[in-house]
């Protein structure tokens, strides 16, 4: 049997036990048909690129499954059916990934780069020097008005 990825998007108004629920709706469908869902991999909620049936944010959930493509063409007919379902995309792949998916794996970095980073104030990042600081070697932004006001005063 052939194996897929398969991705789909609920709106960001759905609770996760309705996200859930519908996961294991289509789970049982593809059951059903004669496949098997290998992975269930709840990504959370995150911020869309563009609005999609005017949603900012999405639920993202991932199946890897085995089934004949007559159970996948039944779950993305429900999905098209669902109100909650927004979007789904679905991916035929050689072989299915073992362990965590790229997502779940980008999202461990990105904590654990956020934990060392701290929450301090000075230094490193992208703001320069400080984050609130700037250049250290330039006066405070109302001094250098005052002097430029008293450099056109003085030319004139």
């Amino acid at each position: 049997m052939p194996n897929y990825e398969h991705v789909f998007l609920t709106r960001q108004d759905v609770t996760s036990q309705q996200v859930d629920a519908l996961t294991a709706q289509f789970k049982s469908v593809i059951e059903a048909h004669g496949g098997t869902v290998s992975k269930t991999e709840y990504w959370g909620v995150k911020s869309l690129q563009y609005r999609i049936k005017k949603n900012r944010k999405a639920h993202f959930t991932l199946l890897n499954i085995t089934a004949p493509s007559a159970a996948l063409a039944e779950v993305e007919r429900q999905q098209s059916i669902s109100e909650d379902v927004i979007r789904f995309l679905t991916l035929s792949v050689d072989e299915l990934e073992e362990g965590q998916s790229a997502m779940l794996r980008k999202s461990d970095r990105d904590d654990r780069r956020d934990d060392d980073r701290g929450f301090g104030f000075g230094g490193g990042g992208r703001g320069g020097p400080g984050r609130f600081g700037g250049d250290r070697d330039r006066p405070p932004r109302r001094d250098r008005f005052e002097g430029a006001a008293a450099d056109e005063q003085g030319e004139e």
